[in-house]
């Protein structure tokens, strides 16, 4: 979806280096409870199905993200269409990819044939070469596992592993990671100053992440501030209420595992995960 979302993958994250402790002494139930719950980041499996789901009632005004592999529009955002689970933009490089991906995966498949036109467009909002079957031929293709295997699989590539890394870099929970894979799916994490990586810049001129001697929730806030800042330089971004009424509700909360149940509001519609 995001200008730059090449360099996504290129997110830089310092190692964990593990040490060997002496075996804790046997917890509670709740106890061991609590503790794997803290220690669940995004990439665990009912974590990563709520935050897609957080995503999607952004995006899609649903929470039946996995109803989105067929999605296609041009929200008229200058980024050309819009389409998949994450909102692949054929004006930003994403979408080319990932047909490119599915293309290599599966050779002569329907939308193969709109890969020229798909690098003509880049970087412009123009449908040339594409319509007037390519909204059709996308939704076609979004029957097939394949496509939407490849669609996961770039999702994961330039969007969530690299926000999950960087968010275990910098010490962050769950809900801290959730937040900085929102910000990547809009801004992407190019060079321009409302790329991720200068959202990220910009808060630490304001606050320390916990790697580096800083509160949480104080290094969290001065981090949406700064996303929220990045969002209002675009009329296309302008309406800020999926960090004001979401995750700023989280964070409030002190939910930083972002455990169930979870209520917010995005453009004035309530959702509820339980």
């Amino acid at each position: 979806m995001a200008i730059g979302a090449l360099l996504g993958s290129a997110l830089l994250a310092v190692p964990v280096t593990a040490h060997a402790t002496a075996a804790p002494a046997p917890a509670s139930a709740p106890a061991a409870a609590a503790a794997q719950a803290a220690a669940a980041g995004l990439d665990d499996p009912v974590k990563k199905d709520i935050a897609m789901q957080i995503v999607s009632s952004a995006e899609n005004s649903s929470l039946d993200w996995k109803a989105q592999y067929k999605y296609i529009e041009d929200i008229d955002d200058g980024r050309g269409y819009t389409a998949g689970i994450i909102g692949f933009c054929s004006g930003t490089g994403d979408m080319l990819d990932l047909v490119e991906y599915y293309t290599q995966v599966k050779p002569g498949n329907v939308l193969a044939k709109y890969l020229p036109a798909l690098r003509k467009v880049d970087g412009s909002d123009s449908h040339a070469g594409l319509d007037p079957n390519f909204t059709k031929d996308w939704a076609k293709a979004a029957q097939d596992g394949e496509f939407k295997k490849a669609q996961d699989h770039e999702r994961d590539r330039v969007y969530f592993n690299p926000a999950v890394q960087q968010g275990k870099s910098d010490g962050v929970g769950t809900l801290g990671q959730f937040i900085y894979y929102d910000a990547i799916v809009m801004h992407g994490d190019g060079g321009d100053s409302t790329s991720f990586r200068n959202i990220r810049k910009r808060a630490l001129s304001k606050a320390k992440p916990p790697a580096q001697g800083g509160n949480e929730t104080t290094w969290l806030n001065a981090f949406l501030d700064a996303r929220v800042w990045a969002m209002k330089q675009e009329e296309a971004h302008s309406d800020t209420s999926r960090v004001d009424t979401a995750q700023r509700v989280f964070l409030k909360k002190g939910n930083l595992n972002l455990n169930t149940p979870l209520d917010w509001k995005v453009y004035g519609d309530p959702f509820h995960i339980g």
